[in-house]
């Protein structure tokens, strides 16, 4: 996939679509290529297809990897707040011919696999802050 022919999806998708910032996206195909990647290596180095729910789990360990403590604030500023936003990304890019997707693939995939305060805050409090939740 092209950086431009992913450039002019997120520019079509932001035409009828003006939820999340257009760093999500870029960052959403960064997650992709890392869970794949991450799949692949715990398939004997083939390439396979990652369910919604790895890609999640991948999406969070990159933000955690990438933007330690900002993780939660950049994703309040993308307009991330749960889990299945992820998924209408996903979507909105499936739409796009921009990723692929299996006819098992749903958007309820997505639903509550993690909770973004959990996620991207908690691992950042003290231990103190930890137990109060």
């Amino acid at each position: 996939m092209q950086a431009a022919q992913f450039e002019h999806a997120i520019e079509s998708i932001l035409k009828r679509d003006k939820r999340f910032d257009p760093h999500a996206y870029l960052f959403l195909k960064d997650a992709l290529d890392f869970t794949l990647k991450r799949a692949a290596e715990s398939n004997d180095g083939r390439a396979r297809h990652v369910s919604g729910q790895e890609l999640l789990l991948g999406f969070r360990d990159l933000a955690l990897q990438e933007f330690g403590p900002m993780a939660g604030t950049l994703m309040s500023e993308w307009g991330l707040s749960a889990s299945r936003n992820i998924g209408e990304m996903v979507f909105l890019l499936i739409e796009e011919q921009m990723f692929g997707r299996q006819d098992s693939d749903r958007i309820e995939d997505f639903e509550d696999v993690f909770d973004f305060d959990e996620a991207f805050r908690l691992p950042f409090l003290p231990e103190t802050q930890k137990a109060r939740g």
